[in-house]
Formats: C-alpha cells, sequence, structure tokens
C-alpha cells in the first residue's frame, strides 16, 4: 500500500470549465458544444515522501486515479470547512490503496469479477484499521457493503449527465453510419446501439479519463461517452462536444455521487463525516440502489436508474434494463413522497416490474 503525503489539488485540473451553465438534469438543457479538439493534459501530480510530524487525525483511503484523488480532496476541503482545526499540516492524510480494477485494464470488467473492482481493497484497508474513512465513487460500490462498515455519507451530487466527445461530430446523431464508440459501460453500449443500430461500439475502453481521451486523439475511436460529474471535478468540460440529456441516456445507478464510509464502531471518524452528509442526495441513492439490489444484475447486464427532486419537491424515479445489443430496453418511472422509506419503496417497486417484464433468463448471464 502507497501512503500519499502530499499532493497539488491544482496540478488535477486540464483545461478550465467551460463558458455555459449546467442545469439541472432534472430540468431539460439543450446544450451542444462541438469541439475540434480534444485537450489532454496528463494530470501532474506531485508526491513527496517526507515524515510525518505527527499521527494524522484522520486517514483517507481512496483509489490513486486523478479523478479519485480529486474526489478525496474535495472531501478532505468539506472536512476542513466544517472542523478548521483539522487545516494544520499532517491532520488529514490521504492514502492511496490500487484496487483489483486498477491493476487489470486488459480485460473487461466483467470478465474479473464484476462487483467491487474498485472497492475491495480499500475497504479492507478500512477493516483492518489502515485508513479511518474510504471515499468511493458510489456507482462502484456493490449494493451490499463489508461487515463492520457503514455508509452514512454522500457528498452533493454532481451533474448525472453523460458527456459525448468527439473531434469530429457534435452529438451521436452526427457520426456517420459505421462510427466506433468506445466505452466499458454496458449501460452506455446498450441505450447507444437501441437508438443508433448503425454505430460500432468498441467494448473494453478501459482507463481513467486521461487514458481515454488519449486514445480519442489517437484516432482509435471516433467518439466516447464520459461522466460529465468526473470531467467537472478534473477541470476538463473543455472537451465535452455535448451532453446527452437523462431522456437519450439513463445515467448509471449513483452516477455522480461520492460516498464516504467508515467503520461500525467508530464513533469518532462517523461524526466527523456526519457534518458532511447531504441528505438529498444519500436519499438519492438509497433509492437508486433499492432499485439496483432487486434487480440483482451483474455487470454483464445494463441497468440504469435515477432519482431526484423535481419541481414540486416529490421524487421522480426512472429506470431501464437492456440487452447489452440494445435490441431490448425495458423502462419504468415511479413518483412519490421525497422521504427514505417511500424511495425505498418506489425503487424495489420499480425493480419488481421490471423483473416481471423481463422474464425468466434476462439476467441469467
Amino acid at each position: 500500500m502507497e501512503k500519499f503525503v502530499t499532493l497539488n489539488a491544482s496540478n488535477l485540473s486540464s483545461g478550465s470549465l467551460l463558458p455555459i451553465g449546467f442545469s439541472s438534469p432534472c430540468r431539460k438543457s439543450a446544450v451542444s458544444v462541438q469541439r475540434r479538439r480534444v485537450h489532454v493534459t496528463r494530470a501532474s501530480i506531485a508526491v513527496e515522501q517526507q515524515a510525518q510530524t505527527k499521527v494524522a487525525v484522520i486517514r483517507v483511503g481512496t483509489r490513486g486515479s486523478p479523478l479519485a484523488l480529486a474526489q478525496a480532496y474535495e472531501t478532505r476541503a468539506k472536512l476542513i470547512a466544517s472542523y478548521p482545526d483539522l487545516a494544520e499540516e499532517g491532520a488529514i492524510e490521504i492514502v492511496i490503496i490500487k484496487t483489483t480494477g486498477d491493476k487489470i485494464l486488459s480485460q473487461p470488467l466483467a470478465d474479473i469479477g464484476g462487483k467491487g473492482l474498485f472497492t475491495k481493497e480499500i475497504d479492507e484497508a478500512l477493516i483492518n484499521g489502515d485508513i479511518d474513512i474510504a471515499v468511493h465513487s458510489m456507482k462502484d460500490v456493490p449494493t451490499y457493503l463489508p461487515e463492520k462498515t457503514i455508509l452514512p455519507c454522500n457528498l452533493p451530487r454532481e451533474d448525472v449527465r453523460d458527456a459525448f466527445i468527439s473531434l469530429t461530430a457534435g452529438s451521436l446523431a452526427e457520426l456517420p453510419s459505421g462510427s466506433t464508440i468506445g466505452t466499458a459501460s454496458l449501460r452506455r453500449k446498450s441505450q447507444i446501439l437501441h437508438r443508433y443500430p448503425s454505430l460500432n461500439v468498441l467494448e473494453n475502453f478501459r482507463g481513467n479519463v486521461q487514458t481515454r481521451l488519449k486514445k480519442l486523439n489517437e484516432g482509435v475511436v471516433q467518439a466516447t461517452l464520459l461522466a460529465l460529474a468526473g470531467l467537472k471535478r478534473l477541470n476538463m468540460t473543455e472537451n465535452v462536444s455535448s451532453i446527452l440529456s437523462i431522456e437519450d441516456m439513463l445515467p448509471a445507478v449513483a452516477q455522480g455521487a461520492i460516498g464516504i464510509a467508515c467503520r461500525n464502531d467508530d464513533e469518532t471518524m462517523a461524526n466527523y463525516i456526519a457534518a458532511l452528509n447531504h441528505e438529498e442526495t444519500r436519499l438519492a441513492i438509497v433509492c437508486e440502489r433499492a432499485f439496483l439490489t432487486t434487480l440483482d444484475g451483474s455487470c454483464r447486464t445494463p441497468i440504469a436508474g435515477y432519482a431526484c427532486r423535481g419541481e414540486d419537491g416529490d421524487c421522480i424515479f426512472k429506470g431501464l434494463v437492456a440487452s447489452p445489443d440494445g435490441t431490448r430496453v425495458i423502462e419504468t418511472s415511479r413518483k412519490g413522497p421525497y422521504t427514505s422509506e417511500d424511495m425505498i419503496r418506489m425503487g424495489e417497486d420499480a425493480g419488481q416490474e421490471l423483473l416481471s417484464k423481463a422474464g425468466p433468463g434476462f439476467f441469467g448471464n
């Protein structure tokens, strides 16, 4: 395990934000900005192996990708804002943990185990006491949590939509027949092929954001889709050609959300992270994960789900399952009170409906 002591957070960016307003995904927004050149600057991360002069108050476990580190430093900043004493040098230590998903890039995620590939080693470090809290991208977190851990905190959710990036086209609709899109997501693949069957999808298009954009620049593919949340957190939205609406591309369960876990017997850490929790986000994630748990889908089953607060204050939930080739897409929606009990029930009910509609064998692989 490599301990990360000092990182210059400003070096995590490569570019600046687009001079356009990103509206709430719950409201329709038509934003299309074509770029003829993708700007890729490998994130510069300064690692200094300095002797610790004191024991850290909080050791934060995270993956080592530029995006994961950006999320860890967002967590650090929010902790300091809530507890100014933590601003003292060395009070919060960032601990980088390499996960199975980071080590094996040559195979599709579904072929190397699927669930927990980006969280297992971090969870083990938490349980073993090597770290005090763990920062996860919530869409990587399995629907079950390891024993002795809790995940009581979600930071305010970023934009959940997917971004379309291409050197030659401004949207999926503008790509010529036969164009190849790179993605490691069956959810994206199935929804793309459902609407644009003349396009090709290159699977196992894996790697961090910088790696994928480098492959795009090299002409490996003509376009790719990335989570807008990650691009915003990395200050790389200048690369966005257009943003897909929720109607055109339903996001992954918990996309755009950061979760913070701790041990279930660590009251001190639970109190620290309680101040960071954004309850509206947490309830939305609870709803979506109830949907996913009911479906019990694998990484080989395209599943999408999104809950948000509507203009009238109620919860609006949309979910779908699909065949990997996009020939079959089954959708559902719900609306109800924005409360934990009601939203869990909505997610579970929506999942049961899609299980019934999909029929035997749909989730068998």
